[in-house]
Formats: structure tokens, C-alpha cells, sequence
């Protein structure tokens, strides 16, 4: 199955001992559409010192309705910039689905244009 939505997004950052290279933000999104709910993330980024380039990885708890099933998984992220030119990577962590979405798998692709985020949804999931 393929789903698309939107979700708002909130990032805060979060303190970090001085001279650490990295930098730590709390994330908070409201997913819309066919998957619909909450999650809760931290997330870790690095600037390098050439412009353009840069990585991050995430980690989000998602608890949403999908297919009309409730229950939570977990979302890995591995994003890159590499002198301007990104690639992410964002998958459902293996057999970290509960509740009604237990034995979920999938990867998401998002988008970030005109200050809207949207997401792109690719799953499977067991019958009931």
C-alpha cells in the first residue's frame, strides 16, 4: 500500500555540552491523512565545514491510526546533505509495531516545499 498526507512539525532544540560538534532537537508531529496521530522524536545533527553538506539521524515513536488500526511504531531517519545534494532514508523499524500494527513494515518519503511538509507512505501490513 501507498498513502500520502501532510504533518506539521515542531523542532526544539536541546542543550548540549560546549564544544560538542553536533547539535540535539526534540522533535513533535501531527500526521493528516490516511495515517493519521502523533509522535515524539530526538534527533541528531552535524554541519560540516564545507557549505551544503551535513547529516542527521532520528528516531520517532508513532502512535496513529493506519487502515483504520491503531497502535505505535517507531521511525528510523539517515539523512545526508553532500555539498547540497540530499538523501534520506526513513524506515519503520523491524517489529517495533504494537497494538493493531503489529507486524507493520514500510519506508516513508518526505517533502518539504513552500513550508509544507508532506509524506509519502509505502507499508505492508499483515492481514487481521
Amino acid at each position: 500500500m501507498q498513502i500520502e498526507g501532510s504533518f506539521d512539525v515542531k523542532l526544539t532544540p536541546q542543550p548540549a555540552p560546549e564544544g560538542q560538534p553536533w547539535g540535539r532537537q526534540a522533535i513533535a508531529k501531527t500526521f493528516h491523512g490516511a495515517l493519521a496521530g502523533s509522535s515524539r522524536g530526538e534527533m541528531l545533527a552535524v554541519r560540516t565545514g564545507v557549505a551544503g553538506s551535513a547529516g542527521y539521524v532520528a528516531l520517532e515513536e508513532v502512535q496513529a491510526t493506519l487502515e483504520g488500526r491503531q497502535g505505535s511504531f517507531f521511525l528510523q531517519h539517515f539523512g545526508l546533505m553532500d555539498k547540497g545534494t540530499p538523501s534520506l532514508t526513513v524506515s519503520v523499524v523491524p517489529d517495533s509495531a504494537t497494538g493493531e500494527l503489529t507486524g507493520l513494515q514500510g519506508t516513508m518519503q518526505i517533502d518539504v516545499s513552500g513550508g509544507q511538509h508532506r509524506y509519502s507512505f509505502s507499508y505492508r501490513l499483515p492481514p487481521r
